[in-house]
Parts: C-alpha cells; sequence; structure tokens
C-alpha cells in the first residue's frame, strides 16, 4: 500500500466502523492518466448505496482537511464486491477454502493465472489447491488474489 492508501486508510476506518462497516481497501491509482483514490466498504448481509453515500459524505470533508493528496483526484467509495482482491494476511484467513483467482507478474509452468482454492496467504506466500496438488507462489511473484465467482 502507497503511502496516501495508508493516510487515508488511518483517516477513513474510524469513520467507517463508526457507520457500521467494515473498511476492506484503499487504493490511490492512476489510470488513463487520472488519480483515483478508492475507497472499498464491506458488511455483513452487502454495502448498499446509501452506504457508500454515507461513507462518501462522511469522509469527504475530512479528506479536504487533512488534505493527503497534493494533486487532483476523483474519490470514489464502493463496496469491496464479490470478487474482491485478497491483500492482506487476515483476508487470506478469512476466505480460506473459497475459490480464488491468481495472476502473476511473469508467467511459472506456461501460465500467469491459476484458479484453486485458498489455503493460506501471508505476506510472503499465496497457496492454493488446483485438484488435490498444492500450488504455492511467492508474494513478489503475484499481481493479484481475488475471490472467483463459480456458477
Amino acid at each position: 500500500m502507497n503511502k496516501i492508501a495508508e493516510c487515508v486508510w488511518q483517516l477513513a476506518e474510524p469513520i467507517v466502523t463508526n457507520l457500521g462497516l467494515k473498511l476492506w481497501d484503499v487504493e490511490y491509482v492512476k489510470e488513463a492518466g487520472r488519480w483515483f483514490l478508492r475507497v472499498y466498504i464491506d458488511k455483513e448481509g452487502g454495502v448498499s448505496i446509501d452506504d457508500c453515500e454515507a461513507v462518501s459524505r462522511a469522509l469527504d470533508p475530512v479528506l479536504d482537511e487533512a488534505d493527503p493528496i497534493p494533486t487532483s483526484y476523483t474519490f470514489e467509495v464502493s463496496s469491496a464486491g464479490a470478487e474482491r482482491a485478497l491483500r492482506r494476511p487476515g483476508d487470506f484467513a478469512a476466505f480460506a477454502g473459497h475459490l480464488v483467482e491468481v495472476r502473476l507478474y511473469k508467467a511459472i509452468g506456461g501460465r500467469k493465472e491459476y484458479v484453486g482454492n485458498l489455503i493460506s496467504g501471508d505476506d510472503d506466500h499465496v497457496a492454493i489447491d488446483i485438484g488435490g496438488t498444492e500450488h504455492r507462489f511467492d508474494r513478489s511473484a503475484v499481481a493479484s488474489v481475488r475471490l472467483r465467482l463459480s456458477f
């Protein structure tokens, strides 16, 4: 997590918690030449548009006052989503046994994407089960890990 995202996390977490929600992630990214600050929230039973609006209205003046971002950006609040990214050790623990997609920076075994049931994940490794075989990846090789829906 970059320094701006870490700062925003510190500002957002008490606000989100006070609204009865969980802060899932914060990202500050540049896409198509524009900067975006995205705050992802979660709650049991799912996040509504009203939840997103409540967080946005409560957090916006705090961000204006703290001014952690020196340039212009687009601020968004949304649900973590059904196919959410897993980043922190607690995320991996919460979703052990669930189907995930692991994307790698460089191909291993001729593939950059692996889909299997999450065994574990921490700051060093991610392990998934594919057909009864454990596949273990160094976190430095992993671009992303996301929950994956199966139908």
